[in-house]
């Protein structure tokens, strides 16, 4: 069957808008720095790496992608939004952390110390 010049307009033009959605997703993913090597820490940020690892690690990655139990916490505040849609920011964090969120449990007896210190680390990723 052949088509009509206008038939292949239109099928110029589908090809060509499905072209240019695929570039605009591609140019949409995003890069983000690397994670601050743990040997550059502050002392604060030491302690909440130290912090992350007794009380998240078990649950979430914060040097690689992926899940495990929760998301992957790399790139976290570099994001403009959390995993759960929450603005990325250390208060959305802060009333995730003390409050839990779906099957994230509570800690709502953290040290306000400590919870200082994992906020500063989780920074760094």
């Amino acid at each position: 069957m052949k088509l009509s010049y206008v038939e292949r307009l239109r099928s110029m033009a589908a090809a060509g808008s499905s072209t240019v959605v695929c570039l605009l997703g591609l140019t949409g993913c995003h890069s983000y720095p690397p994670p601050t090597p743990l040997d550059q820490l502050t002392a604060q940020q030491t302690r909440g790496h130290e912090v992350f690892e007794q009380h998240c690690s078990l649950c979430h990655y914060d040097r690689s992608d992926g899940s495990l139990h929760g998301p992957s916490l790399l790139s976290m505040y570099k994001k403009p939004y959390l995993h759960s849609g929450a603005p990325a920011n250390d208060d959305r964090v802060t009333e995730t952390i003390l409050h839990g969120h779906n099957l994230m449990p509570a800690q709502p007896n953290m040290d306000p110390e400590d919870l200082n210190d994992l906020l500063a680390y989780l920074h760094t990723l």
